[in-house]
């Protein structure tokens, strides 16, 4: 579906270093790091809205930049906020986007707005969050994307919503035929939906496969007996009165459990928090 192989971009405060990963039909990608670590940007330079300086995205077994045309006709996209023609209805932003797709499908577009409970005549500044997600969707089935890439489509949404485009999520690649790359912060919504993610931090890759294979490279380590000899043995760690809690690989869980410590599979927020933690303990004075 989608190959990204080398993907450099340089700005004078911010780097993008040697991007790679790749998307295979059926799957839901999480892309995740915290805020500035590259998503929005490794996204824009997919759709070639920003234009890297170096490295190959393919779309299809096509290179992006050659058959971008063809390729974005097989592409739904959308950025975190839908900010264009806020006046506009639905029905009027629908009738304007179906020009830039050969395959645009009205009546499928139609079906998908009674599914999605979309009124085509409310204006796009009326739309909640989670409406304008919708559309979005909307939209991109409509002219039978077989790639969804989204950013961040369940910011700001409500646990409801928030539910309803997962479980939408995971309708879309059921058959198998169409994938998602979505990336968030929101390390809940890996855990209810995705297969696979790609970690980006400050730039570069650190992971990208399967979610379970992520998780299971690390414990999870709350130590109330704190016993400061293994600090080295964390991968970064907090301490307070009662407690080290810290995050592990997998190797050295007998190491803890040696000492009567117990080490658990750690849930993907543990994971991110201590990955993005500094090696030494943190203290904050104020």
């Amino acid at each position: 579906m989608l190959k990204i192989e080398s993907l450099n971009k340089k700005y004078p405060t911010f780097e993008l270093k040697n991007v790679s990963f790749e998307i295979k039909p059926g799957q839901i990608m999480g892309f995740i790091g915290r805020n500035g670590a590259g998503k929005t940007t490794t996204l824009k330079s997919i759709m070639n809205l920003v234009h890297y300086d170096s490295g190959k995205i393919t779309a299809f077994g096509k290179d992006m930049n050659e058959f971008e045309l063809e390729n974005k006709q097989r592409i739904g996209f959308a950025l975190s906020e839908l900010n264009y023609y806020p006046n506009k209805t639905i029905r009027q932003l629908s009738n304007v986007t179906k020009r830039f797709y050969k395959n645009f499908d009205q009546v499928k577009f139609d079906e998908m707005c009674k599914v999605f409970s979309l009124d085509i005549d409310k204006k796009l500044d009326e739309l909640s969050s989670g409406m304008k997600v919708k559309f979005s969707v909307a939209i991109a089935l409509s002219h039978h994307a077989e790639l969804l890439i989204l950013d961040e489509p369940t910011s700001g949404l409500d646990p409801v919503s928030r539910s309803e485009v997962l479980d939408l999520f995971k309708q879309i690649v059921k058959d198998g035929r169409r994938s998602i790359l979505f990336s968030t912060h929101i390390t809940s919504d890996l855990d209810k939906c995705a297969t696979d993610i790609t970690y980006i931090r400050n730039g570069e890759i650190i992971f990208s496969g399967k979610k379970e294979e992520f998780i299971d490279s690390y414990f999870y380590v709350n130590d109330v007996t704190k016993n400061a000899k293994l600090l080295n043995e964390y991968i970064s760690y907090k301490e307070d009165e009662k407690s080290i809690e810290g995050l592990i690989l997998k190797s050295k869980k007998e190491i803890f459990e040696n000492n009567k410590i117990t080490a658990k599979v750690p849930d993907l927020e543990q994971i991110m928090v201590f990955l993005e933690r500094n090696k030494d303990n943190e203290s904050f004075n104020f």
